[in-house]
């Protein structure tokens, strides 16, 4: 039996390589403008006895567990030895989030999805939620956490006893950004960088400690104005200090040095909120939570470059690169994953450390 599911086409595709200019010519042949070919291989699941069999087709044979997109089409069928006195065969894909706390005796289960979906929206309090990946965090301590994201296709079968036969599989969505990677930003000879539409500019001032003699640094950091990367790909950045000369020549011994880690550095921290009891109140600055548990992991790091530099301005450029993760950011009931911050840590003996606060979005 045929497993209805997502439209068949071939999954989206985001490439890179900008385009060619007027007098510039790529290669026919270059194998990054074509789509993954369709893995062809079956996924078999037998019942424990071996009469039924559940056969899942366009899957790689060299996986453990199926796995599908957001634009994947579930396919398969139901094999069954023995078709005598059968009632009914049912199929069914589930998804589920698990959630536990330690020490706050919380435990909370969620039907994402129970069904064959062409696209599935769940509605919560009010609010709307994409189906979410495979995934799972764990914050180990009291309190801790424990939140599990799982998703599995089964078959049953009625006789004069019930069959059942079961796997899990694994669900990414996929995505691609709205837009490329704009051109890097050009740097005048004095460290100033020419701004553009395609790039945003983010202020903040590192304020002098009152007793270190030294002057506020203002800070400009320059990111792509879509804020929506791609998680394989590395976030381009530039990057402007200014002050009077004491003080970046103090400034200096602490300033960003290419291919190693020093006082100042640009990082990404991902954050994965649980909040089993999902009570929420406003405050100033918004919605919060006052149940709430979360754990925080640093996924990517800044590499540095020069620039130019002046009398009273640094200027540098470079790339914050990203460990190898299927997961970057989703909302659940109970359960939020988001990278909400790029970070830019600063010395603290003559400066208070500051950093730049917003969300960045990953496909």
């Amino acid at each position: 039996m045929s497993i209805p599911g997502l439209p068949s086409r071939p999954p989206s595709y985001y490439s890179i390589e900008p385009a060619p200019s007027l007098h510039e010519q790529h290669p026919a042949s270059n194998t990054r403008s074509l789509p993954p070919s369709r893995p062809t291989a079956n996924f078999v699941k037998s019942s424990d006895y071996g009469d039924v069999k559940l056969r899942l087709a366009a899957q790689d044979n060299k996986l453990d567990l199926p796995v599908y997109s957001g634009v994947s089409t579930v396919e398969g069928t139901v094999e069954i030895a023995n078709t005598n006195n059968i009632s009914s065969v049912q199929v069914k894909v589930e998804g589920t989030l698990g959630l536990s706390e330690y020490g706050k005796d919380g435990h909370k289960r969620y039907t994402l999805c129970s069904d064959t979906v062409v696209v599935w929206t769940k509605y919560v309090n009010g609010r709307s939620y994409l189906l979410p990946p495979s995934h799972s965090v764990k914050l180990k301590g009291i309190p801790g956490f424990n939140a599990v994201l799982a998703y599995s296709i089964s078959a049953k079968i009625n006789k004069t006893t019930i069959i059942h036969v079961s796997t899990p599989f694994i669900y990414y969505p996929r995505t691609r950004p709205p837009s490329p990677l704009p051109f890097p930003m050009y740097c005048t000879e004095a460290g100033i960088f020419e701004e553009q539409p395609a790039w945003n500019a983010y202020q903040s001032i590192a304020k002098a400690n009152a007793k270190s003699g030294v002057q506020d640094i203002g800070v400009k950091l320059y990111l792509p104005a879509s804020r929506i990367f791609c998680a394989s790909q590395g976030i381009p950045f530039h990057i402007t200090m200014e002050s009077d000369a004491h003080s970046l020549a103090v400034f200096l011994p602490y300033a960003p040095v290419a291919g190693k880690s020093g006082a100042t550095r640009i990082q990404l921290m991902r954050q994965s909120t649980v909040d089993v009891k999902f009570k929420k109140f406003l405050t100033a600055q918004g919605e919060r939570s006052d149940t709430a548990i979360w754990r925080v992991d640093y996924i990517g790091e800044a590499a540095f470059r020069d620039a130019r530099d002046s009398p009273s301005r640094m200027s540098f450029s470079g790339e914050i690169t990203i460990e190898p993760t299927n997961v970057m950011g989703f909302a659940v009931p109970g359960l939020t994953v988001q990278v909400r911050q790029v970070l830019y840590l600063f010395p603290g003996d003559c400066w208070l450390m500051i950093h730049f606060n917003g969300k960045i979005a990953f496909c």
